[in-house]
């Protein structure tokens, strides 16, 4: 792999990371008082329109139905997923349910990288592994319970590997129309169960706009992840972008004052000493 092109496989990365980490505050946050399908229905709403508007004006080349059939695939998975990921988010702590659905989001898509691709150098092996402990520092339950939303977050977690998965085999075409087909395929399988199940409450005037707003910048993520994967390694990709719970506790900790334990400073620091050893690479 050019060193060039890993360079900005990695910058698109942690593009992903700082939109992921903030989209899901949002989201979390206003999943607090909304439904969260209803929520995730609007954001895929507003994230196909982005998207697609962006292909549009700049004139991108619609990938063939091949492609297409991927994104179709991975917004499905990845759809269902980010409704059940904000439900997690608003059961309590941020803190925990972020970092245990990163854990089986990354630990999938990253065990395929290396099989499809084969190892990478041991300096970013080392970075993935303090990464993935670093996250789970940040998940680890301290007072001897489960907390609430856990088994949701692994759910979705699981989803989220999907959706990596089959992002990257939707191959090199324009990463604007993938990222748009796979949203509009997010937006129908979100709002096909808000519709089915009438999960139109509860939900509070402001919630509208954050759902709008967290759709927008969730996808604008995607984009990067999309860019990040068909530019570089998938596992780096992978791991580097789903460092975004680090950011998102930050800011539960910061506007929610959510308690931040001695193990969750650790896994910060380990996660953030990660992303130079991954991108050495």
């Amino acid at each position: 792999m050019p060193g060039t092109a890993q360079f900005a496989s990695i910058l698109y990365a942690l593009g992903a990371f700082f939109s992921w980490g903030i989209s899901d505050f949002v989201g979390g946050y206003a999943a607090r008082r909304f439904n969260s399908f209803y929520l995730a229905a609007l954001g895929h709403l507003s994230g196909t329109a982005l998207m697609a508007g962006l292909a549009l004006s700049n004139h991108e080349v619609l990938p063939p139905l091949s492609h297409l059939r991927w994104a179709f695939l991975a917004g499905a998975c990845g759809g269902v997923s980010l409704a059940l990921f904000y439900r997690a988010l608003s059961k309590g702590n941020m803190g925990l349910a972020a970092p245990v659905s990163a854990v089986l989001g990354a630990a999938l898509p990253v065990g395929f990288g290396m099989f499809t691709e084969g190892l990478p150098k041991a300096l970013p092996i080392g970075g993935f592994i303090l990464a993935l402990a670093g996250i789970w520092l940040v998940s680890r339950p301290e007072d001897g319970r489960r907390p609430e939303g856990v088994a949701l977050a692994m759910i979705a977690g699981f989803g989220f590997a999907l959706f990596f998965i089959f992002i990257k085999q939707a191959g090199n075409g324009a990463a604007l129309w993938i990222a748009a087909s796979s949203r509009g395929s997010a937006l129908l399988a979100a709002g096909a169960i808000t519709l089915i199940g009438r999960k139109f409450s509860p939900s509070y005037p402001l919630g509208y706009g954050l759902a709008l707003l967290a759709g927008c910048i969730d996808v604008t993520g995607t984009f990067l992840f999309i860019r990040a994967s068909q530019t570089g390694r998938l596992d780096t990709a992978v791991i580097l972008s789903s460092l975004y719970p680090a950011l998102t506790v930050l800011l539960a900790r910061f506007f929610l004052k959510e308690h931040f334990t001695r193990w969750k400073t650790v896994g910060m620091v380990a996660t953030l000493v990660a992303v130079p050893m991954i991108a050495a690479g």
